[in-house]
């Protein structure tokens, strides 16, 4: 619920400011009748007055203004007094920050002021608007009406009558039936309520009719203002966010003073509440609703224990619908994004820990020789999902740091195609002899990636080992542009050289990520030239060989489309194997019909 601090007295524990007091600068003179003569007078004057002196220096002659605003029921009879003659005067209260109003009482030892106003200022001086006019004759005054003949108005007559001629009281009430306000927080509560300073007018000084006029004492010295009181009723300012208040800057710490300084409630900050705490700002501030009780509490920024703070964004806001407006700020470990939800560049997010741990996010690790400096995103070292590194032309691993299978001479600039039908000799690029005496390795295109080592064939799968846990990258799953540079049919020595073992026109029907290789169901619709592997027209699995440093198998092979697929096969294990020494071409009749002839009298 919205939130309300307790009323209390404003002027405690603060001293007015006045233009003069009495004995200023040297022992005055002055007259007065006692109180319970004017309090019970006889209808024949005033009685018999008194005349003493008043000097602002001498603690049991003085009357400074800090008496109007000490504690009334302990010192009842202590009030402050203007020096003689002054017709205008000003008692000035000058807050520390920003307080709510509800009203003020003054209580006159003098008669109370034929013409006086209220005022406030809500910039610390720099302005004031008048709270009420006070007058004898409202019009003559100040040419405006009468509240007891039109209600509402800026001006009355009621508390400015020189009778009684001693503890006469002027109230101002902020609220009133002619101003009634529903919500104390909305803006126009605030323009009427808040405050920073408060200013009392004296403008006319008026006698007590009693004295008549034959005054034994000289009438100057009764022509002063006094007053006895001055409470100011009002509470600290919280926007409807908290129940409490605080000592704020250069205050003493009085019992019972009014202190300016909310303690905020509903993840909200600021000496008034005015804003959101540095976490809480996912939504625009608002202040707690007086009329319907509302909260309207400030929402925490998801930013996944990466930050301290965050900031408002209106763009944001809007973008999402008014749902979501944070942007959080300065993420920390290695995070980056509205709500710290990426790894910034050089860092890859690790799956195996919750997005809030402070180790998400662990660098990339990639081989400075085999990695390529121009990516796609220039900033990322390293797939920011996946921690696989973007390769230089023939490089491979997760890391970078070896060759693709077909390839050799890893080095500044990459490595170099095989010049043979499969793989080479990764230090040498002398080709190897045949399949049937190699073990065959699985190369994935996706999920975790095994470091290749020439292992026993006596092995099985579940045997190998990932290295280091690396994280792999696939095209299947990420859609970046594939580029693979391949082999295009040249003359009849160059393709009867490669020894195809297979020549079949296919339907691509889908390509699946098997995460320890990639598998292409493919639909055999014509047997150009088949080896050891038996190859009928039905659906069989090819399986690709290589991958380029954005994770796409090579050569392309895009589903729904036919094609003219030359390769190798590895009769061990009766798969037929696409690399990047494969003829690969989308089906043309004239392209199948060349090759044909070729197999038919070219091939001895």
């Amino acid at each position: 619920r919205s939130c309300n601090p307790p009323v209390g007295n404003l002027a405690t524990g603060r001293t007015p400011a006045t233009l003069t007091t009495c004995g200023q600068n040297s022992t005055e003179l002055y007259c007065f009748y006692p109180d319970q003569n004017l309090l019970h007078q006889a209808a024949r004057g005033c009685g018999q007055p008194r005349c003493t002196k008043c000097n602002a220096n001498q603690p049991d002659n003085s009357h400074l203004p800090a008496d109007m605003t000490d504690d009334f029921f302990a010192n009842p009879i202590s009030w402050w007094q203007s020096a003689q003659g002054v017709h205008r005067e000003e008692i000035r209260l000058d807050f520390e920050t920003e307080f709510y109003l509800t009203h003020v009482i003054a209580v006159f030892k003098s008669p109370r002021p034929a013409a006086m106003v209220l005022e406030r200022s809500q910039d610390y001086g720099q302005t004031w608007r008048p709270y009420k006019y006070f007058s004898a004759n409202c019009t003559a005054t100040f040419g405006l009406q009468d509240d007891l003949i039109e209600e509402g108005s800026m001006c009355t007559s009621r508390y400015s009558d020189a009778v009684p001629c001693t503890r006469g009281e002027v109230i101002y009430r902020a609220l009133t039936p002619a101003n009634k306000i529903e919500d104390p927080y909305s803006p126009e509560a605030q323009d009427l309520l808040k405050l920073t300073n408060l200013r009392l007018l004296l403008l006319k000084r008026q006698e007590c009719p009693c004295h008549g006029s034959a005054l034994l004492e000289k009438p100057q010295r009764f022509a002063h203002y006094a007053i006895y009181d001055l409470i100011v009723r009002g509470s600290c300012f919280c926007n409807g966010h908290a129940e409490e208040c605080q000592l704020a800057n250069r205050t003493g710490d009085t019992e019972n003073v009014v202190h300016g300084k909310c303690v905020c409630r509903h993840n909200t900050a600021g000496d008034h509440c005015e804003k959101c705490a540095p976490l809480y700002n996912d939504q625009p501030w608002k202040p707690g609703d007086g009329k319907t009780g509302a909260p309207n509490e400030c929402r925490k920024c998801r930013c996944h224990n990466h930050a301290d703070s965050c900031h408002f964004d209106l763009s944001v806001w809007l973008a999402s619908g008014k749902r979501s407006g944070g942007v959080c700020d300065n993420c920390k470990h290695n995070t980056e994004g509205h709500r710290c939800q990426r790894c910034k560049p050089g860092y890859y997010r690790d799956r195996s820990k919750p997005m809030s741990s402070a180790e998400v996010c662990k660098p990339c690790s990639c081989q400075p020789m085999g990695s390529a400096n121009a990516t796609f995103s220039r900033s990322w070292r390293c797939h920011p999902k996946t921690g696989f590194c973007y390769c230089k032309p023939g490089v491979a691993g997760p890391n970078c740091d070896r060759c693709l299978m077909g390839y050799w001479g890893f080095g500044e600039n990459g490595c170099r195609p095989c010049d043979c039908a499969r793989d080479c000799d990764q230090h040498t690029g002398n080709c190897f002899n045949g399949y049937d005496n190699e073990p065959f390795f699985n190369i994935p295109v996706g999920g975790r990636i095994p470091d290749l080592v020439q292992m026993p064939s006596n092995e099985s799968e579940d045997e190998w080992k990932w290295n280091d846990h690396e994280q792999g990258f696939s095209a299947l799953r990420h859609p970046e542009k594939c580029v693979c540079k391949e082999r295009v049919l040249g003359s009849v020595t160059d393709f009867c050289q490669m020894k195809y073992a297979y020549v079949i026109k296919a339907r691509i029907l889908s390509a699946h990520d098997k995460g320890t290789h990639a598998e292409v169901v493919v639909k055999v619709k014509k047997v150009l030239k088949s080896g050891k592997v038996k190859i009928a027209q039905s659906n069989r699995s090819i399986y690709p060989e290589s991958w380029t440093n954005r994770g796409c198998t090579c050569p392309i092979l895009n589903p729904g489309t036919d094609y003219l697929i030359a390769g190798q096969e590895d009769s061990r294990t009766s798969k037929l194997l696409v690399n990047m020494n494969s003829l690969v071409k989308p089906w043309k009749a004239y392209l199948g019909k060349q090759v044909a002839d070729i197999l038919r009298t070219g091939c001895k």
